[in-house]
């Protein structure tokens, strides 16, 4: 297997502790992609990054799975299993890929081994005591 590649990233729609359940596996993008590290991912581990002309905000990207909790900690290594990771936190990634093969079709995806997220934006739901208030439909 190739060694894993290390890039700093933007991140959005962190699932790193609970199933995404349209994908049904842990999920993390890593967004805003430098052109070194596009062509680290593809050239040194084969992964297709993104870009998609109605998503600019997210540059050029990647969705990393797992079917394992993602391992993301802050500078000082502590864990954040226990946190809401926002869309807009940064971080350095240490990211891998599997192989994949399903109903016909295979390919790579890629992983994430390791995250150290040094600007941390948590992601606090907005719900209102209006919200829930009422007869439910």
């Amino acid at each position: 297997m190739s060694k894993p590649v290390k890039i700093k990233a933007t991140i959005m729609w962190s699932f790193h502790n609970k199933i995404n359940k349209m994908a049904k596996k842990y999920t993390v993008d890593l967004c805003n992609l430098s052109d070194k590290a596009v062509k680290s991912l593809e050239n040194d581990l084969g992964v297709t990054v993104n870009f998609k002309e109605d998503k600019k905000d997210k540059g050029k990207f990647i969705v990393c799975k797992s079917i394992k909790p993602i391992n993301m900690v802050d500078e000082g290594g502590n864990s954040l299993s226990d946190i809401s990771i926002g869309n807009g936190s940064k971080g350095v990634a240490l990211v891998s890929f599997y192989d994949w093969d399903h109903q016909g079709q295979s390919g790579k995806s890629p992983t994430i081994v390791k995250m150290i997220v040094d600007d941390l934006v948590v992601y606090d739901a907005p719900v209102s005591v209006e919200d829930i208030e009422g007869e439910p439909l």
